[in-house]
């Protein structure tokens, strides 16, 4: 049965049509998420669903004596007051007194005691925040965004809703948060909509798909990934629906300028299909395009991009970083993952040499050129218009050599004239996010430090930001919560423990899991290549004392440099291979491509093995 239902709904902002005679049904118990490209309409249609927002046309049913809760997507600035006090703030919408049945269940959704007396209505309110880890007395100023965004979460929760809305709720949590949070929804069991560019969230959470693209609705009855592969047929149908019907269109536009002939009597019916088909072309939707974002790179730093050593620094006596020390290199991408408060801002201050630590040393290599992602988008001017946020009032910026006009280039990061025109206030969280990096990649730079790059970022956007950075030559540094994208970017990550201590893992998120079980610490990183990731070893704890000899040592430095132009090798071979014409080509030559294709794979299997045992030898 349908909780609430959205029947031929019609939209628009500012000339910008989000929403056309679309209907949607939403059942009772569904988990569902929306999707879609930043700027088209998924936080407005959530404030459609909660009553904050009256649509231009159309009807909005919600069943009688709906209950909704909201978490929106940015965290209100007057947040104040003990967290007990602002999460029971939620509790107003509870059902009376007369309503209630029961004790209180262990299920979040369950209905509190009956006699609804207020000691009953604080017991329920602390159950919610006993369950999502907050402590009831802590002040919202001094909290962090992340657990401020559970604070927000606890309201919601506390009014029982029958409808929960979620919009980006893993923003700014850090990954314990993001669990918790993921084990507490799986547990609901009323009706749950919610936004999230989190890929693994996604996947675990949701049973039905709600797509927004170019104001229409759709609603996919699966998970996430049965959801890319039907769309990906439907895309692949619709492609060549299209085709074919601009080739009959363009074989009727000839036939029309005959003249004479598509005059004649017998032919008008011929004509009227024809301009029929022309207002159906004019008013076909054409989804929009993919950005084009492309990072400037620098000239190449030297081999050694920083070194700390036995770094310290507190805040008000706390350890934040304790004797902490890393060598990073040339073409390391290296993950930060810590709790919320941990430090991992300040760790980058540190080793960017921000500000001074109480003690150790940090060393930058030669010739850097760093360019920052700042996590809080201070760096934008809300008031200043998207172009002048990126090019300073200019109608010209150079890019990679090119003289390029604003308009242009912001096209690329998609977005219109129009909205290149707009203040920057204006724009959703995703977009904002977007033309932080639209203004960050006009310099050219050779190490890359993001602090939270992926928040608000729609997932397409997201991926082809993950493909940008895995061809980036130069060396990252990349605080994230999002597990999926450390998973595909980085090469390395620190992770914080207690008491200011950093330790140091080989590979990504779901690596660091693996390995946390086994090794404590890792003191020292094995040298890496950009192919690293995949061949690294994964549970090694390094020794202090090295066991190779001279000739092993230089053989472990020059093996990874080796590898990669194997694999370069190997690629140019896969792209001819690939090429519709290489099997027009002589016999013989392809018989000698693909033995060196063997060849290839059979010297890059006893690298891998040898790499893998002298850095066993070397632990």
């Amino acid at each position: 049965m349908a909780i609430l239902s959205i029947r031929n709904m019609s939209m628009g902002f500012g000339g910008q049509l989000l929403f056309d005679q679309v209907s949607l049904h939403v059942e009772a118990g569904n988990r569902a998420c929306l999707v879609g490209r930043n700027g088209e309409g998924k936080s407005t249609l959530l404030n459609i669903m909660r009553g904050a927002v009256t649509p231009d046309q159309g009807e909005i049913f919600r069943q009688p004596g709906l209950r909704v809760a909201y978490l929106p997507q940015e965290i209100p600035s007057d947040m104040c007051g003990t967290v007990f006090d602002a999460a029971a703030t939620g509790a107003g919408s509870l059902p009376d007194a007369g309503e209630l049945t029961g004790e209180l269940t262990e299920d979040l959704t369950g209905n509190r005691a009956a006699d609804g007396n207020l000691w009953q209505q604080q017991a329920y309110v602390s159950q919610i925040l006993t369950r999502l880890e907050l402590d009831p007395e802590a002040k919202c100023e001094n909290l962090s965004a992340g657990v401020r965004r559970r604070v927000l979460l606890a309201r919601a929760l506390c009014a029982n809703p029958d409808l929960l809305l979620l919009d980006e709720p893993t923003n700014h949590m850090d990954i314990p948060s993001i669990d918790l949070l993921e084990s507490m929804l799986i547990k609901f069991s009323k009706t749950l909509i919610f936004v999230t560019h989190d890929r693994r969230f996604l996947e675990k959470i949701a049973n039905r798909i709600i797509e927004i693209d170019t104001a229409r609705i759709t609603s996919w009855a699966c998970g996430y990934q049965a959801f890319l592969q039907r769309k990906a047929a439907l895309t692949d149908a619709e492609a060549e629906h299209h085709h074919q019907f601009d080739k009959k269109l363009a074989v009727e536009e000839a036939w029309i300028r005959q003249g004479v002939q598509a005059r004649r009597t017998r032919n008008e019916g011929r004509v009227r299909a024809l301009l029929k088909m022309r207002e159906e072309r004019r008013n076909r939707r054409m989804r929009a395009g993919t950005a084009k974002m492309v990072l400037q790179e620098a000239e190449r730093t030297g081999k050694l991009v920083l070194e700390a050593e036995n770094l310290c620094f507190a805040y008000d006596e706390k350890p934040v970083v304790t004797d902490f020390s890393t060598t990073i290199m040339r073409g390391d991408r290296v993950g930060i993952i810590g709790p919320n408060g941990a430090g991992k801002t300040t760790l980058i201050g540190l080793l960017l040499e921000s500000f001074a630590p109480d003690s150790g040393t940090v060393k930058h290599g030669v010739n850097l050129e760093i360019a920052y992602f700042d996590q809080t988008r201070e760096q934008l001017d809300p008031e200043k218009t998207v172009a002048d946020n990126v090019a300073d009032g200019k109608d010209f910026i150079d890019i990679g050599g090119r003289r390029r006009h604003i308009i242009g280039y912001l096209k690329d990061f998609l977005f219109s004239p129009d909205r290149a025109r707009s203040p920057v206030k204006t724009l959703s969280g995703g977009e904002r996010n977007r033309l932080l990096l639209a203004r960050l990649f006009t310099r050219p730079s050779n190490v890359l430090v993001m602090d939270e790059p992926t928040n608000d970022l729609d997932i397409e956007t997201l991926e082809l930001l993950e493909e940008l950075l895995l061809e980036y030559n130069g060396t990252l540094l990349l605080v994230s919560h999002d597990r999926a994208f450390l998973n595909n970017v980085v090469t390395s990550t620190l992770v914080f423990s207690e008491n200011g201590r950093v330790e140091e893992f080989i590979g990504g998120y779901d690596d660091w899991l693996r390995q946390k079980k086994d090794v404590p610490v890792l003191s020292k990183k094995p040298d890496k290549s950009p192919a690293s990731k995949k061949i690294a070893p994964k549970s090694l704890n390094r020794s202090s004392t090295s066991k190779l000899g001279f000739m092993e040592k230089r053989e472990l430095a020059d093996l990874p440099h080796e590898i990669e132009e194997m694999e370069k090798a190997q690629a140019q071979i896969f792209e001819k291979m690939a090429s519709p014409d290489f099997y027009k080509t002589d016999g013989a030559e392809i018989a000698r491509i693909k033995a060196r294709h063997d060849e290839l794979e059979h010297l890059l299997e006893k690298a891998y093995s040898r790499w893998e045992a002298l850095e066993a030898k070397n632990f």
